[in-house]
């Protein structure tokens, strides 16, 4: 099996997050962060390719307002930005749709997204759905991502559940999921990282769920 030529893309880590109305409730959002900052003190290390977005709205927007308190990056990430990363502004839930971010890769001669941050729900899984379309295999880090309550016309769903649930779902088809300790050891060793697929995921969840 050839060796992955990943990408690291950081998804909107900005102060949104942490001091608005959208803070990250699972996991901690000051655990999530500690190991976006792993994984993009890593990616320096091992040369790969970053790219780093930030969600933007225009002023007044209740939410990512550009130039506003909430649309900054939080400063352990804007501290660690390096003069080649890849920087992308977007006002859709994917980092591909109305940006640059795929030709940018495919110049760098990517075939793997490795997506942290936020918000799992949202703008992870989004990216990482429309990467299969582009061609590029997505990975997904448990812990340096997160999620949020919801609750709605439809019914309500606690952060924990929605994030693990997400993150099932994305393991059986869209993105091989693993903790940043185990995409760190995966980098270091060239390796990819294993996925289930959809079959598989419906047998055991069959399974599990028999009787």
């Amino acid at each position: 099996m050839s060796s992955p030529r990943r990408a690291l893309v950081v998804v909107d880590v900005q102060q949104e997050y942490f001091d608005g109305p959208l803070q990250i409730q699972h996991p901690p959002r000051e655990e999530s962060l500690a190991h976006v900052t792993r994984a993009m003190d890593l990616a320096t290390e091992e040369g790969l390719p970053v790219v780093v977005v930030q969600h933007e709205l225009p002023e007044g927007a209740p939410v990512f307002a550009v130039g506003s308190e909430g649309w900054a990056l939080h400063p352990e990430v804007e501290k660690r930005l390096q003069p080649g990363w890849k920087r992308a502004s977007k006002d859709k839930g994917s980092v591909f749709a109305g940006t640059d971010v795929a030709e940018w890769l495919a110049e760098q001669g990517v075939d793997t997204v490795t997506v942290v941050g936020f918000m799992t729900n949202n703008c992870d899984i989004a990216t990482a759905v429309e990467a299969e379309g582009l061609g590029l295999a997505a990975e997904v880090l448990s812990d340096a991502s997160g999620a949020i309550h919801l609750a709605n016309e439809v019914g309500k769903v606690p952060a924990e559940v929605l994030h693990e649930t997400l993150l099932v779902l994305l393991h059986s088809n869209f993105a091989a999921v693993a903790t940043t300790e185990t995409w760190a050891s995966a980098v270091r060793a060239g390796e990819p990282l294993p996925k289930s697929d959809l079959g598989t995921s419906a047998m055991q969840g069959r399974a599990a769920f028999a009787g």
